[in-house]
């Protein structure tokens, strides 16, 4: 069997993931603590880190950065209103127009357009958003739950190859090798755009 090991944010979360792995396979985890990784001090080309209140422009415009809906490019459909878009994010329309199949690409946890996802599309919080997938697959109203990818850059590669495929990345990250879905006649740089 193999284990795929993902990209983790630091070397902690690493050190953490060994163990998990270790233990997974028969071993035991080393003894003691995990150790935080040594902090490099400052220098001319490693920047100290701004404090809260230099960063805050930026984060305010990171919060207002809008979430743009796309689709496998040779999906006919160009506008959805926002009820359709929910239908199909909650797999209750699992067809396309054409009749093509609908594949739900949809952000791992902690991904902050995925929580943008959650709370204006789905109106859950993640334990809501499980239980709700569990739910409609117990009840056999759908196959399977939505495809997690685990980076924007994996979202766009996926959606661009695969016929029938939707997902949602920040809109500053779109490619030409996908096609951007209007709601309600708006496009993410447009006023009054849904996700944003």
């Amino acid at each position: 069997m193999s284990i795929v090991v993902l990209s983790f944010v630091n070397a902690r979360r690493l050190a953490v993931a060994a163990c998990i792995t270790l233990m997974a396979c028969g071993g035991s985890p080393p003894a003691g603590p995990v150790p935080a990784p040594a902090r490099r001090p400052a220098t001319a080309s490693t920047p100290a880190r701004p404090n809260a209140a230099q960063s805050a422009p930026a984060a305010a415009a990171t919060a207002r950065q809008a979430i743009a809906i796309v689709v496998n490019p040779h999906t006919r459909t160009s506008d959805v209103t926002f009820a359709e878009l929910r239908r199909l994010f909650m797999g209750d329309q699992q067809y396309w127009k054409d009749h093509s199949k609908v594949t739900l690409l949809v952000r791992a946890p902690t991904a902050r357009e995925r929580s943008i996802v959650l709370e204006k599309i789905y109106h859950m919080d993640e334990d809501k958003f499980h239980e709700y997938w569990i739910g409609k697959m117990f009840r056999a109203e759908v196959a399977g739950g939505p495809k997690i990818v685990y980076s924007t850059d994996m979202a766009l590669n996926l959606v661009s190859a695969i016929k029938g495929s939707i997902t949602f990345v920040p809109a500053s990250a779109v490619t030409s090798e996908v096609k951007v879905l209007r709601i309600d006649g708006k496009l993410p740089s447009d006023p009054g755009y849904a996700l944003k």
